[in-house]
């Protein structure tokens, strides 16, 4: 529903208090001043710096002063037809013992008198006494309709806007914005480019998310190409992912939760995938929800899953879910609930969302995660990544000697119990101090050597209760470890 057709339904109904969120004032005004226009009724705004605007008597009144700016509501004759007072970025002038009373006066009276004063915040900052009169309402971002009429006003010819894929691409770019940031993210691409393409977008939209500081955007160039094995669980990503007729939002794809020995691939996947499908990767740290001040951190929880279901359709990488939610499954002395209570938004909104959005969620210790999010329904699979085998780790070595210009003709160092991250440190480390493999391999110290009973812990738990990453079906821990040896790849190694 349009702002405001539920606005209107509202003073219709005689709410004379209401709370509109927005981060776009200038258009919510002009909507409302639309609809006053279409239904003659009366509107006026106030704000800090012109004061009063509209149909509004200033006689008398300091038009500077909040506090005038309510009681001038007082000064419009009852005749049936309803007046709206819109008071800008009011929330900043809620600490006054004044204002808040006069707020109450004046909502009490505006039901009989057909007199409605609409706050107009960004934020939603209601103070006790007056939370039980005051009718909250957001101003949703635009949807692809909207952006696409925003486009096509800015665009000079049909030549400047594509139709079909490309255009469909642009949209899915612009999804999350707001008006004002599409109209200038729009204006940039044909400055730069003399039509309307989805890089310019990205690079303000990439800005704007840095700017709110809970979600960071990553468009890198990585593919699956770059990452050795694990080709059971880069199918089921593709296939969850494919191009579907359907539009039935029960059958979309809501993500995977990637357990696992650190280093093996799980943050690279998560980057890659997006690439491989054509999606942003949204990247959220948990941590950075959590606040200081009372109802901060589920104002910043909830803020966050918003601008990520605007910004559907994208993949979610969650890295290292268990380092920000291991505290949730405490007595909640400690933080008051609040890791419990973020938990359950989350919690609903992985069982509950219906945007487009795949999860790939990372963790290394899976005893620290609550068992609430392993249940069924909150990920389409729970795979296991474990130390690659003797054929994915050949096409790691092979990867990384190119990627680093080494001689694939070396003598490899004993491996048997390494991730693709430490090949990729040793391979690094050979190019850096100018060394063969054997002597780089001498500063390479696994994690399954330094962290080994975290290591067959985790195995422990997960044979049985997971899918395997490389060869699909249940993991098993099973495998027994070759013996050591000194080896080179062969000239045509087997790559995945």
């Amino acid at each position: 529903m349009r702002l405001a057709d539920e606005i209107q339904e509202l003073v219709r109904a005689g709410f004379s208090g209401l709370w509109v969120q927005s981060c776009e004032p200038e258009d919510t005004l002009a909507e409302l001043a639309q609809m006053c226009q279409v239904e003659d009724w009366r509107l006026a705004s106030w704000d800090i710096d012109v004061g009063l605007n509209g149909q509004l008597s200033t006689e008398d009144v300091t038009v500077t002063d909040p506090l005038s700016a309510v009681r001038s509501l007082a000064t419009v004759p009852s005749d049936g037809h309803p007046m709206l007072l819109v008071l800008a970025n009011f929330h900043r002038f809620l600490g006054s013992a004044e204002v808040i009373q006069a707020l109450l006066h004046h909502v009490a009276q505006g039901k009989v008198h057909q007199r409605h004063l609409i706050i107009l915040s960004p934020v939603v900052q209601l103070p006790v006494e007056i939370e039980r009169v005051f009718t909250v309402i957001e101003h949703a971002l635009p949807t692809r309709q909207q952006l696409d009429e925003i486009a096509a006003s800015i665009a000079a010819d049909s030549d400047e806007f594509p139709e079909g894929a490309e255009r469909e691409r642009i949209l899915d770019a612009a999804c999350g914005l707001s008006r004002y940031e599409a109209e200038n993210a729009f204006a940039l691409s044909l400055v730069r480019h003399g039509c309307i393409e989805p890089s310019a977008i990205w690079q303000l939209k990439s800005q704007a998310l840095l700017k709110g500081g809970l979600l960071s955007l990553h468009r890198g160039g990585e593919t699956f190409s770059d990452l050795g094995g694990l080709d059971s669980l880069k199918e089921f990503c593709l296939r969850a992912l494919r191009p579907s007729p359907s539009t039935n939002n029960a059958v979309k794809a809501k993500g995977v939760l990637l357990l696992g020995v650190p280093g093996t691939g799980k943050s690279a996947l998560a980057k890659a995938l997006g690439a491989e499908v054509g999606r942003p990767t949204l990247t959220l740290d948990v941590g950075t929800l959590m606040g200081g001040i009372v109802g901060e951190t589920e104002a910043r929880t909830r803020r966050a899953l918003k601008i990520i279901d605007a910004m559907a359709p994208a993949v979610l990488f969650v890295d290292e879910l268990e380092k920000s939610l291991s505290g949730s499954t405490g007595s909640g002395q400690m933080d008051s609930g609040v890791g419990s209570r973020m938990l359950g938004t989350l919690l609903t909104w992985l069982a509950d969302h219906e945007s487009d959005i795949f999860v790939i969620a990372t963790s290394n210790d899976i005893s620290k995660l609550p068992p609430e999010l392993t249940r069924a329904e909150r990920f389409d699979a729970i795979f296991f990544l474990d130390l690659p085998g003797r054929s994915q780790k050949d096409a790691i070595w092979q990867m990384y000697l190119r990627r680093f210009g080494l001689a694939s003709s070396q003598v490899l160092p004993e491996d048997e119990s390494w991730t693709g991250a430490e090949v990729r440190a040793c391979c690094r480390l050979a190019a850096l101090l100018d060394v063969p493999l054997l002597e780089a391999a001498k500063n390479v110290v696994p994690v399954a050597a330094t962290s080994a009973e975290s290591v067959q812990r985790l195995r422990s738990w997960s044979s049985g209760r997971c899918l395997s990453a490389e060869s699909g079906g249940i993991y098993r821990a099973d495998r027994t470890p070759p013996p050591k040896s000194r080896r080179r790849l062969s000239p045509n190694p087997e790559s995945n």
